[in-house]
């Protein structure tokens, strides 16, 4: 006869541990560190692109690089909100989604936010399609000049669905916490570009010469090859999302789980643009050394900026994913973390060149004028670089925990204060240097103004 034993006392076949999402679990900075490189490097990629377009344009004469400069604030807008606002909408609810552990919900998710960024970059094309010559006129465009610039916009706005599908699927990869894929992606996209952009432009290699809707060309078919990747991408199962179109179907909380985060934070790009657009009119008074010494030395901000991005959108799925687990705590320690550090590393430079501006100034101009200028413009602004670099990093941050009202009003603040206080100081007769001084008054108060909306804002429900 044998005895049974108790069920406490029987052997039980050992049950493996459950997985860990190492973004809820790896000590903040050094994870941050490693998901911010990839997204520096991709910028890299950018800043090749815009000097190589700006080569090759500046080839092709006079007329072809003051349209360019008509069409480019319409460009960065649409990059801006494909990629930092909306894509930043599509990175947290995906990573609160897998942070609750729900896979499904973040596969149904990355579908309608690439239905999202189809109909956003076709209204893009609708809109300047139709209205881009008379934007391009309200800006001053005229006669050749505005002839140029619509060669440009003409190419490029006809396929603004590839730049939103690229920068949507790639937010969507990133959402799940991989930035390699998204890095390299963009990196190869650049490539492309500079190689077809500039092979179209200028009639290398035995092509025809098409000018600017030859560079227009290039950056076009550069995005559609990698949207045509990131999609293929993730319907090949190689991502972390597994697809799932036999069972898709329309549902309107997904769009406003996107919509919610994505449509309020597309207002920073544009006061972003809106802020550059205003000062460079109040200062085109002050006369072109004045403008050229301010352009000079706020193209230094914009190298910059991507500092701020790459740490800003390695947060955003760190404090997606901790709220999506009830991680609150975590997810803000994660926000101040990427914060000082982008503060830190934007800030280091800011100082350098605001003690130092020949070393950026000397670069590109030795005309007295435009160097006095450009220097006075980086000794008032730079040391206010850590603010604005804090102030973009934390935008981010606020988007993953789907909180970014704040820093859209922090914006908001610094679009007054430039445009106001511009026109106040220049009906005074203010001299350029209180422009400058303004400027990076306004970075403070857009940086110490986002801390502060989110260190008042409830995180959780």
């Amino acid at each position: 006869m044998t005895i049974d034993a108790p069920l406490d006392m029987r052997p039980t076949a050992a049950v493996p541990p459950a997985p860990t999402n190492a973004l809820l679990t790896s000590p903040i900075l050094p994870t941050l560190l490693k998901l911010a490189l990839p997204n520096a490097i991709a910028m890299v990629g950018t800043t090749l692109v815009a000097i190589a377009e700006t080569s090759y344009i500046g080839r092709l004469g006079t007329e072809p690089l003051a349209g360019i400069a008509l069409v480019f604030p319409f460009v960065m807008l649409t990059q801006m909100m494909s990629a930092g606002a909306m894509g930043g909408g599509v990175s947290s609810a995906i990573s609160r989604a897998l942070g609750a552990g729900d896979r499904d919900r973040a596969a149904t998710l990355a579908l309608h936010a690439a239905m999202i960024g189809a109909c956003a970059g076709i209204f893009f094309t609708v809109m300047m399609l139709a209205f881009g010559r008379a934007f391009y006129t309200l800006l001053g465009g005229r006669g050749g000049v505005l002839e140029e610039a619509m060669q440009y916009s003409h190419v490029l706005f006809s396929g603004a669905i590839a730049i939103w599908l690229v920068n949507t699927l790639a937010s969507v990869v990133r959402g799940t916490g991989d930035m390699r894929i998204p890095s390299v992606t963009l990196i190869g996209t650049a490539l492309v570009q500079i190689a077809v952009g500039g092979a179209l432009g200028l009639g290398l290699l035995g092509l025809p010469k098409f000018g600017m809707g030859g560079v227009a060309a290039g950056q076009l078919a550069a995005f559609t090859l990698g949207a045509m990747f990131l999609a293929w991408y993730l319907v090949s199962g190689r991502s972390r999302l597994t697809l799932n179109f036999a069972g898709f179907k329309f549902q309107r909380a997904m769009f406003v789980d996107i919509l919610k985060v994505g449509a309020v934070s597309c207002l920073a790009p544009l006061q972003t643009v809106l802020t550059v657009l205003i000062f460079t009119k109040i200062l085109a008074g002050y006369g072109a050394e004045t403008l050229a010494g301010y352009g000079m030395g706020s193209r230094l901000e914009f190298l910059l900026t991507p500092i701020a991005f790459a740490f800003g959108v390695a947060s955003v799925p760190m404090v997606g994913m901790a709220m999506g687990a009830g991680l609150v705590t975590r997810a803000r320690q994660v926000a101040w973390i990427a914060g000082i550090a982008a503060g830190i590393t934007v800030g280091t430079i800011g100082l350098i060149v605001a003690v130092m501006p020949a070393l950026w100034v000397s670069m590109f101009t030795s005309d007295p004028g435009v160097t006095a200028a450009a220097s006075s413009y980086l000794v008032w602004a730079g040391p206010a670089f850590a603010f604005f670099g804090m102030g973009v990093c934390l935008y981010f941050s606020s988007q993953g925990a789907a909180k970014v009202g704040g820093p859209v009003v922090a914006g908001t603040a610094r679009l007054l204060i430039v445009g106001g206080g511009g026109w106040w100081l220049a009906s005074m007769d203010a001299p350029a240097s209180a422009m400058f001084a303004l400027v990076g008054a306004a970075m403070v108060i857009y940086g110490l103004g986002t801390v502060l909306s989110i260190r008042l804002t409830r995180w959780g429900k």
